[in-house]
């Protein structure tokens, strides 16, 4: 018995990367999962390498779009029978200084972040707490917390997804739901791998630990917050950052 067994989780941006880490992670402990990202193809490649539909589906999901959020977590009820886990993880990065960056590099990462992770937050809080029972995990970044240069629309909203998070842990306490989030330091991925080797050394010398996170290493946090060895935490930020900026 692994620690999800039986339970049916859908994973935002679960097609490459944090996400689909975390969707593997589910799997190999007995969940059956949903995948939401923006490109079919890639969803449904990640989907089957899982293995296939009878553990992991994949849908095509805009995170901004309501009632594609409806749509996804009405596939968790419809192909599994259920929804026990959601995990806001879409994000994209549009980077620039505040004199360069244009109004739609800010509405795009604040639309993709922060209305997307409500848009997941608060519907599927509306079908657990008729369940009495749920877990959600947003994922943030230490980014949220100090703020970093040329990202002031990506800080913004890591920031704001931690202020939502507690705000939404105390409304659905009482409900049997638990809201708890992730921020995420230099993580290895091939976002993070494409910065000029500099901007990357640079990063990593602040890393007390000296070396960058694993993917695996967020999704074994997502796994604690989802599963019942986190039953007593709710409206809580758990930072995997190496030490980094603490």
């Amino acid at each position: 018995m692994g620690k999800l067994t039986g339970r049916t989780a859908v994973i935002t941006g679960g097609a490459q990367g944090l996400g689909f880490a975390i969707a593997r992670r589910y799997v190999a402990e007995g969940a059956r999962v949903v995948l939401g990202d923006l490109d079919l193809a890639a969803t449904e490649a990640a989907a089957e390498e899982l293995g296939g539909r009878d553990v992991a589906v994949a849908v095509r999901c805009d995170v901004t779009v309501g009632n594609e959020v409806d749509a996804l977590l009405a596939a968790a009820r419809d192909t599994f029978g259920g929804l026990d886990i959601v995990v806001n993880n879409a994000g994209i990065t549009r980077d620039a200084t505040m004199r360069t960056m244009t109004d739609d590099q800010f509405d795009q990462v604040i639309g993709v972040h922060l209305k997307g992770t409500w848009n997941g937050l608060r519907k599927a809080a509306a079908i657990m707490r008729e369940n009495k029972s749920g877990a959600i995990v947003n994922i943030s970044s230490i980014s949220g917390k100090v703020g970093m240069v040329g990202q002031t629309n990506y800080s913004a909203a890591k920031a704001g997804i931690v202020g939502m998070t507690k705000a939404a842990a105390k409304e659905m306490a009482h409900h049997g739901v638990r809201v708890n989030a992730i921020q995420p330091g230099l993580i290895r991925s091939a976002m993070t791998e494409a910065m000029p080797e500099r901007i990357w050394q640079e990063k990593l010398a602040g890393v007390p630990m000296g070396r960058a996170g694993e993917p695996g290493e967020i999704a074994g946090v997502a796994l604690f917050l989802a599963s019942d060895d986190s039953s007593y935490m709710t409206g809580t930020v758990l930072e995997v950052t190496g030490g980094r900026f603490m």
